[in-house]
C-alpha cells in the first residue's frame, strides 16, 4: 500500500511517497481503507520539521474511510462502515490525561494518508449522514477543536456573542457551529472579499486585523464585548481578544498562527474584567460523537476550499502557507 511519510531533515520537498507492508487486522482492530484527509496547522508543522517526528512517520491527523476488514473481538463496526479518526485515539471520553492523550495521530503516532491501516475499534467514530469522504476529512481536528471551544468547554448559550479570529477551517467549521447555535457571531478577517462571504454566511460585523492593529478595542465599543473568542493566533492575538471580551467573557486558546507561540499579557485586564482563560486541544470521542449528532440534527456542511491528490499533499501544504483558502484544504485518495 501507498503512505506518504515525513523525511529527515523535515521539509515539504523531502515529503515521500513509498510502498508499506498491508497486514492484517490484530483482535480489536480492523482496517480502514482511507479516502480522504484535511490540512491542520499542526499538519504543516509536523511536514515542515517545526515538530519533530521519526523519519518515515505517516502524517496528518484527519482520516475518513470506510472498514474494510475486521478482527476477532470487534463488536462495533461490520465490512462497508464509513468512519472517521480522532486525533488523539486514546482519548475517548472523560477528562484528558497524560495517558489518554499521549498517542497523537499524524504525530507521535502514524495518521492516515495512507490507503490502509489497522486500528483499535474503539478510535474511530461514525461519519455524519449524507458526507462524503472528503467532507468527513474535515472534522476530527478543526471541527471537534471548535466545537468543544464553544460547547463543551466554553459552554456557548443561545443569544450570547462569539468571536471567530479567521476564515481557516476551524473557524469557518466555529462559524457554522455558532450560528445553530442561535448566537450573534463577530469575526476578523485581513481580505475584504472573505469579510462579505463571513457576513453572507451569518457575520453581524466583521473587522479587519491589518486595517485595525486595535481591532478588539473596536469590537469592544461596537458591541459592548464578545461572551466568548476562539483565540487562533496566541501570542500574536491573545491581547485583542481579551480587550473584545465583555467582563465574565472566555477566551478559549486553540492556536498558535501567525507565530504567536509566545505573547505579552496586561494582567490588569484579567484581572478587573475577571476574564476566563481555557487552553484546549481538540477532544475526546464521546465529544467528537456528541458533535457529529449536532451536524446531523442540524444540517451542517462543511466548506471545502480546494481538493488534492494523494501525490500533491506538498502542493497542498504550499497552498495553506499563501492564506488563500477559505475554510478547509482536503487530499483525496
Amino acid at each position: 500500500m501507498k503512505s506518504v511519510v515525513v523525511g529527515n531533515p523535515g521539509g515539504l520537498e523531502n515529503l515521500e511517497i513509498i510502498n508499506k507492508e498491508n497486514n492484517a487486522p490484530k483482535s480489536g482492530e480492523v482496517k480502514v481503507r482511507w479516502h480522504a484527509t484535511s490540512l491542520n496547522y499542526h499538519d504543516y508543522l509536523v511536514a515542515i520539521g517545526a515538530i519533530p517526528v521519526p523519519q518515515g512517520r505517516i502524517p496528518m491527523s484527519d482520516g475518513a474511510g470506510e472498514i474494510v476488514e475486521i478482527g476477532s473481538d470487534v463488536h462495533k463496526w461490520k465490512v462497508g462502515d464509513k468512519v472517521m479518526s480522532l486525533f488523539f485515539p486514546g482519548w475517548i471520553d472523560g477528562k484528558p490525561e497524560f495517558t489518554k492523550i499521549a498517542g497523537v495521530s499524524g504525530e507521535t503516532i502514524d495518521g492516515y494518508i495512507t490507503e490502509e491501516s489497522c486500528i483499535s475499534q474503539q478510535s474511530l467514530t461514525n461519519i455524519p449522514e449524507g458526507f462524503t469522504y472528503a467532507e468527513a476529512a474535515t472534522l476530527p481536528c478543526a471541527g471537534l477543536t471548535a466545537w468543544n471551544g464553544l460547547m463543551d468547554t466554553g459552554q456557548l448559550k443561545s443569544g450570547q456573542t462569539v468571536l471567530i479570529e479567521g476564515s481557516g477551517g476551524m473557524s469557518i467549521l466555529g462559524l457554522q457551529f455558532a450560528k445553530a447555535a442561535g448566537v450573534r457571531i463577530i469575526a476578523t478577517t485581513s481580505s475584504v472579499a472573505k469579510a462579505e462571504r463571513l457576513k453572507e454566511m451569518g457575520c453581524e460585523m466583521v473587522f479587519n486585523y491589518k486595517e485595525d492593529p486595535k481591532w478588539g478595542k473596536s469590537i469592544y465599543k461596537a458591541c459592548g464585548g464578545v461572551d466568548l473568542v476562539l483565540d487562533v493566533g496566541g501570542g500574536s492575538t491573545m491581547g485583542q481578544s481579551i480587550e473584545a471580551l465583555k467582563i465574565g467573557g472566555t477566551a478559549i486558546a486553540i492556536g498558535i498562527l501567525s507565530g504567536g507561540r509566545k505573547g505579552e499579557l496586561t494582567f490588569p485586564k484579567l484581572f478587573f474584567k475577571f476574564i476566563n482563560m481555557h487552553g484546549i486541544a481538540v477532544g475526546s470521542r464521546a465529544m467528537q460523537e456528541e458533535m457529529i449528532n449536532a451536524i446531523n440534527i442540524n444540517g451542517i456542511k462543511p466548506i471545502i476550499d480546494k481538493s488534492f491528490s494523494f501525490d500533491q499533499l506538498a502542493d497542498a501544504f504550499r497552498y495553506q502557507e499563501s492564506g488563500q483558502h477559505f475554510g478547509k484544504i482536503v487530499v483525496e485518495y
